[in-house]
């Protein structure tokens, strides 16, 4: 099961930065309309019998490589954007593995060296009143999303599946014939109720999941600013695997 709090300690991590302004839209779908997108040997994790896709927008701050201290500034901030679905590896540990990743900075591009579906465009995002407005352009390809949110009430004790939608300590990719593992540690996310008052997106299209139906799950929060993600190394191969 998901935790509340990082699984590891990421002692030399590779980047640190925030995440911050950040929403979680959640659509439930059947297992097998995701399953065909997940490589093996990793499995679509469930929940109550669901697979989850989420889209998740948010700003990047404060990035900084290795051996920058954490006195001193990043990276400026920048928004990103990721399409991601939940699944379990052989070994029961679960993760994070991405369908898309809409970024506003070229540098994160680098990540497709271990096979992040990188992808550039433009990306914004604004709060106006009450709400939190973002929206993304893919520089290639028509994929595209506009989303308005209205934070509500803290959530002062999560339940099982808020913690289960947006607290996973590793993300999986694969390039080269290999299955990489990012593991990631930071403090724990505070979570707020948050309604959609627009929706429009056509990530979910594009990456080959039927439209979403049903009305979204949405979570927000102000953001977590001291995020640790380690080193990806290839995962030991399996059985499944060979």
């Amino acid at each position: 099961m998901a935790a509340h709090e990082a699984e590891q300690r990421v002692r030399l991590p590779a980047l640190r930065a925030g995440w911050l302004t950040q929403t979680f839209v959640h659509w439930s779908y059947p297992p097998e309309a995701v399953r065909a997108l997940v490589p093996e040997p990793l499995v679509v994790d469930e929940y109550e019998g669901a697979a989850w896709v989420g889209l998740t927008p948010f700003v990047m701050a404060g990035l900084r490589p290795p051996g920058v201290p954490a006195a001193l500034p990043g990276l400026p901030a920048f928004a990103e954007t990721n399409l991601r679905t939940y699944v379990r590896h052989p070994d029961g540990r679960d993760g994070l593995w991405f369908l898309s990743l809409e970024v506003a900075c070229p540098l994160m591009l680098a990540a497709r060296g271990i096979g992040a579906p990188y992808h550039p465009g433009t990306l914004e995002v604004a709060r106006k009143g009450d709400t939190v407005a973002y929206s993304g352009r893919r520089g290639t390809g028509r994929a595209s999303y506009r989303l308005v949110v209205r934070p509500g009430r803290p959530i002062e004790r999560p339940t099982e599946r808020d913690v289960w939608l947006t607290s996973r300590w590793r993300a999986y990719t694969r390039r080269l014939g290999l299955l990489w593992e990012t593991p990631v540690e930071h403090e724990p996310w505070p979570l707020a109720a948050a309604t959609a008052e627009v929706l429009e997106e056509t990530l979910t299209a594009t990456a080959g999941l039927p439209a979403p139906s049903g009305a979204p799950v949405v979570h927000f929060s102000e953001g977590i600013r001291h995020v640790r993600l380690g080193v990806s190394r290839p995962c030991a191969p399996t059985a499944a695997a060979s």
